[in-house]
């Protein structure tokens, strides 16, 4: 996303969206108002509405939520060919703490909006990001990530769930299996058979057959193990077949959720590949195709960055200095930031620790004194400028050349 060009408009238009009615405050360049009332979220309302300011010149929409309640309001100003900018939410609250009045309205955020924008040519461009096309070609990407943000979020509670219940029933068969949840053998085992009796019943060649389909190489050597796992307890805790129906339950519910995603990550891989900028991401070690989405949905092509360093700043890397006259002093961790973006970047540094590159680094921060997780965060940071420079340029990572020192004279 790139900053918009807010110097040719003519009028200045901000909506406070909402799911079923918006509020929508229109300013011209000279700051009269020439709309200022709730706005229906409907095509035929909004269509209205624009056409009507598009009469008066140039017209630039900002909206302070661009997806989902927000979706059609965008839409039907771009069939208009009117540009359309996002707000995001915290810069909107600081603004409004500049403006009289402590009241939180839609009408007042609206106006707050209309008036921000007519000015930010001159005082704060960098608060407006662009919502044109370039955000639509990344539209299917970004939903489709969140819906897998989603499953990964139920597989883990699934998870825990399943192994909490085995837990309570049979601690030995826990640490066996827990460990194995993610294999489709085990889950469909666990659906068919979730107690420790049924599973005695099934037998070693029963539980190979259950397993067999999905985790053929795991169904020749657990089948033993389990049944020997069983062995180590005689006593059937209260609450058994209770359990059992849960676990049952639960397994099938996550082997569904898995089955999902692995479907949703073909998918996803396929969209990613289809995109100008997957392979400049995934070219950098350490950066896989979960990553390089993750990269794309949030930073997009990086142009909303002016350097490196906001995007450090942004993404929560860049360290806090914190100094008071002489008696505080020094440098933290930030706590502010996008949580998603710093978390990937961190996952992506440590997968990176396999390049000679990185693993360099790595070590010259922990030889200077600093512990695992702050020494990746350099890295992270280090990395950061990196994939800035490779957005900006659309160009694969390379890396950094060994200077070749010139060759030593043979002695006399």
């Amino acid at each position: 996303m790139s900053e918009p060009d807010n110097t040719g408009f003519e009028v200045f238009c901000g909506l406070d969206v909402g799911k079923s009615v918006h509020h929508a405050c229109a300013l011209d360049r000279n700051g009269k108002r020439l709309h200022g009332k709730p706005l229906p979220n409907d095509e035929a309302a909004l269509t209205e509405v624009f056409i009507h300011l598009a009469a008066h010149g140039r017209v630039l929409v900002v909206v302070d939520q661009p997806a989902s309640i927000g979706a059609l309001a965008v839409a039907v100003a771009r069939s208009l060919n009117i540009e359309v900018a996002y707000l995001p939410g915290l810069v909107m609250r600081r603004i409004a703490d500049l403006h009289p009045g402590q009241g939180k309205t839609d009408a007042r955020d609206a106006h707050v909006i209309a008036a921000q924008i007519r000015g930010a040519a001159r005082t704060m461009p960098h608060t407006l990001r662009r919502v044109g096309t370039d955000d639509e070609t990344l539209a299917e990407l970004t939903v489709l990530a969140g819906y897998d943000d989603d499953l990964a979020a139920q597989s883990t509670r699934l998870t825990n769930r399943l192994r909490d219940a085995l837990l309570h029933v049979h601690p030995a068969l826990e640490r066996l299996l827990g460990p194995r949840m993610d294999r489709g053998g085990v889950l469909d085992l666990l659906a068919a058979a979730p107690t420790p009796q049924a599973l005695r019943d099934l037998g070693e060649a029963g539980i190979a057959a259950t397993m067999r389909a999905r985790s053929p190489r795991l169904a020749k050597t657990l089948p033993a193990q389990i049944l020997a796992a069983l062995d180590t307890q005689t006593v059937v805790v209260p609450g058994t077949v209770a359990f059992g129906r849960v676990i049952g339950g639960v397994a099938a519910q996550l082997r569904e959720v898995r089955l999902e995603r692995d479907t949703l990550a073909t998918e996803l891989e396929t969209l990613l590949e289809a995109h100008p900028l997957a392979g400049v991401l995934t070219s950098m070690p350490g950066l896989g195709f979960r990553t390089a989405l993750k990269i794309l949905t949030i930073v997009g092509d990086g142009a909303a960055f002016p350097t490196a360093g906001h995007l450090a700043a942004y993404a929560g890397l860049a360290p806090v200095t914190r100094r008071s006259g002489t008696s505080i002093k020094g440098e933290t961790r930030s706590q502010r930031g996008n949580h998603a973006l710093k978390s990937a970047l961190f996952l992506s540094a440590f997968a990176s620790l396999a390049d000679p590159t990185s693993r360099a680094y790595y070590d010259r921060k922990r030889a200077a004194g600093k512990r695992h997780n702050a020494a990746l965060i350099c890295l992270a940071r280090r990395r950061t400028d990196v994939i800035y420079a490779m957005l900006r340029d659309r160009r694969p990572y390379a890396p950094p050349s060994v200077p070749t020192l010139p060759p030593v004279a043979a002695a006399a």
